[in-house]
């Protein structure tokens, strides 16, 4: 599926639009920006999250384990020349601490932690 990003209404605001799916990502106010969305680090530092509580539930409910949910909070910020995202995750339910490590270690599985920690390629082209 294609990421289409056009333009929006404030200063720098644009709107990113996947599917039927749409939100909004500006800069903040001491950018320029209005601070109407989400900054494209935001949107980085989201993609780690939200891939990690889908890959640890689904993970979960095949192997029966009491997740009733993740929480995902994932800090991130340029720190001596490379940029680092830290993961806290919260478990809640009713899980061992040997499920607890299993569910750390498939997080770090994810898809997205996977493109995030590989080889990474961009081609860009213009008209």
């Amino acid at each position: 599926m294609d990421v289409l990003v056009t333009r929006g209404e404030g200063k720098l605001q644009h709107v990113v639009e996947v599917g039927p799916h749409k939100l909004i990502a500006d800069a903040p106010s001491q950018y320029g920006g209005d601070d109407a969305g989400f900054t494209p680090h935001d949107l980085l530092a989201s993609s780690l999250g939200a891939c990690t509580a889908l890959t640890l539930n689904m993970y979960a409910q095949r192997k029966g384990m009491d997740l009733q949910k993740v929480d995902v909070k994932v800090e991130h910020a340029d720190k001596d020349g490379a940029y680092v995202f830290h993961r806290h995750l919260t478990f809640h339910g009713d899980l061992t601490a040997e499920q607890k490590e299993s569910l750390i270690g498939i997080a770090n599985k994810c898809p997205i932690h996977k493109i995030l920690s590989g080889k990474i390629e961009i081609i860009t082209d213009g008209n």
